[in-house]
């Protein structure tokens, strides 16, 4: 069992609604403590404690990632219940017992994942390195970005500004297209900044004439991403708050409405013995939360087919990680041919995959009800799997947002800002995209508990993972948050530079990269401590990536991918199932 552990209230430290710890846990035994909780409050987890002994976890005992929140612990748990599924899954499939493996997750290795899209390396060269010498964008021959922060104010649309309303902050977003978020406010987008600092002032003094009701009432007006900065207890005291706490982390569940389908055993491949080997997965997502969820699929040895569409914005960088054992092919779901093409995919497909708005994607004839039916003319049931910002129902449902709002709305930004010394309510990005990644994982283990019902019961599934839930468990007092003193040993020890409320989360990322460098130089150079894959013949040359964090006592089925990342819409649209 789980050592003990307390909280108590932190409001003079953190905010209201938050909870720090009352003696400091070391995070191993913080992880196996977290895992616990979250395992007891998932519907559908196994409740075998034989299995939940089965998970081991190493690492250093302090936190190492700036600020008090336990999100690498969380991603650690996340990692070693889906170690767990595995073993269900292939004790199904070929008969090996689940509690006679070991699942082993290192909670460094699940802190630096949460940066994965900047720990990669191509020909030697680091992503932070391509970043700061302007070579990454010649990397890429088609380029997805278009003007995406082609300027300055571009660049700072999307950061934190105080507004009117006294001691609120707000997290405004450009999200792929900065210049109608500004003009909304009365921002010139091409206002002749010199530089990153004038940008983010001359936008300030906009925002600042504006409350923080009426910038979010401005947003909903005009579909805009946006969001207050909430203390944790103001975002839990708000309805949206009220409905998603109703749900829990990991949402999956049983589609009974559909026509019903038989069991489908998870299918047994010679060559391949990950656990998900022979499972096929479309994936029609964007940016990084929805990319996670196949990539972490795919490890686990599913064939994984990336929709994208070359006419949509999307980051460059993210390519050379998320696209990590996949194939990428290009549709344009606005052309009758192209949706019919998709729909050949996915009457072979197993699970599929949705990181758009809730409901554009059914407007285009393929939300869940729409997959259900054809799941069940074929006989055979799908998991539908969903990530979105807000999750399933709720006043706020459709509307969109990044994993800048999830840290806003849940309190996770207010929190960062206190941790930095801030009580006026200044608030600052948490230094990684954990939302992000955070969604990503729930959506690869409700997929895998989906997939586990799926071969012993049959039917379909729907699986939902949301940004502002993903933030969320961290800040809940059974998890707790570190006290200032273990924030400033941390602190100490990296050496953290500048960190502030005008910075975006790449700017962030660059600085805590450069920590985990300087002090675990061991993790990304080669050698027996390395957390590093390489693949040699990738379309970008000989590259290294960040390997799958859960690693599993059968190295044939320890997760692990065959192939390197590939551009966006790489492969010819013709291609079948492997």
């Amino acid at each position: 069992m789980a050592p003990l552990h307390e909280t108590m209230p932190a409001t003079d430290i953190y905010g209201p609604g938050t909870f720090v710890d009352k003696e400091f846990m070391p995070a191993p035994q913080d992880a196996e403590r977290i895992f616990e909780y979250i395992a007891k409050g998932t519907p559908g987890f196994t409740q075998n404690k034989e299995l939940w002994n089965t998970v081991k976890f190493n690492g250093s005992s302090l936190p190492i990632i700036p600020g008090p929140t336990k999100a690498p612990l969380v991603a650690a748990a996340l990692h070693a219940m889906c170690g767990v599924v595995a073993h269900e899954i292939v004790e199904d499939r070929d008969g090996t017992p689940a509690n006679t493996q070991q699942v082993t997750v290192n909670t460094d290795h699940a802190a630096i994942w949460l940066g994965t899209i900047f720990a990669a390396s191509v020909e030697g060269k680091d992503i932070p390195e391509l970043v700061r010498s302007k070579e990454l964008s010649s990397l890429f021959q088609q380029n997805f970005e278009g003007k995406f922060m082609s300027n300055l104010m571009g660049k700072r649309a999307t950061a934190l500004y105080k507004t009117k309303t006294p001691g609120v902050w707000y997290q405004l977003h450009g999200s792929l297209d900065a210049a109608p978020v500004l003009k909304s406010i009365g921002v010139d987008p091409n206002y002749p900044a010199k530089t990153l600092d004038e940008a983010y002032e001359h936008i300030s003094r906009h925002v600042e004439q504006w409350t923080a009701d009426e910038l979010e009432m401005l947003n909903v007006k005009n579909g805009f991403c946006g969001s207050i900065c909430f203390t944790p207890q103001g975002w839990s005291d708000t309805l949206m708050g009220k409905r998603l706490a109703a749900h829990p982390l990991v949402g999956y569940s049983r589609q009974s409405h559909a026509i019903p389908t038989p069991s489908i055993p998870t299918p047994k491949i010679s060559n391949d013995k990950r656990p998900l080997a022979g499972i096929k997965v479309v994936e029609l997502v964007r940016i990084i939360a929805g990319p996670v969820i196949g990539c972490t699929l795919a490890a686990l040895g599913a064939d994984v087919i990336r929709v994208n569409c070359s006419r949509l914005t999307d980051l460059n960088v993210l390519q050379l990680s998320l696209n990590t054992g996949k194939r990428t092919i290009d549709l344009d779901l606005t052309k009758e041919e192209d949706k019919a093409r998709l729909r050949e995919l996915i009457e072979g497909a197993d699970v599929f995959v949705q990181g758009f708005r809730p409901n554009a994607v059914a407007r285009k004839g393929f939300g869940v009800n729409d997959l259900l039916e054809m799941a069940g003319n074929r006989g055979k049931g799908i998991v539908y799997v969903e990530e979105n910002c807000y999750g399933p129902d709720g006043p706020y449902h459709e509307r969109p947002g990044w994993q800048q709002i999830g840290d806003a709305a849940s309190g996770s930004s207010y929190i960062m800002g206190r941790s930095l010394g801030f009580k006026d309510g200044t608030s600052v990005l948490p230094p990684l995209p954990i939302s992000d990644m955070s969604t990503g994982l729930v959506g690869a283990l409700g997929t895998l508990l989906a997939l586990r019902d799926r071969a012993r019961q049959g039917g379909s599934y729907r699986v939902t993972s949301s940004l502002v839930k993903a933030d969320a468990i961290a800040l809940e007092p059974e998890i707790g948050l570190y006290s200032p003193e273990v924030v400033g040993k941390s602190n100490q020890l990296f050496q953290w530079d500048h960190i502030g409320p005008s910075q975006f989360v790449t700017e962030i990322l660059l600085v805590v990269m450069d920590g985990w460098k300087r002090v675990f130089p061991q993790y990304f150079n080669q050698g027996s401590d390395s957390f590093m894959t390489s693949f040699e013949d990738g379309p970008w040359g000989r590259m290294e990536i960040l390997k799958p964090v859960v690693q599993l006592s059968d190295d044939s089925v320890t997760p692990r991918w065959l192939t390197s990342a590939v551009p966006h819409c790489h492969h010819p649209r013709t291609i079948e199932w492997l």
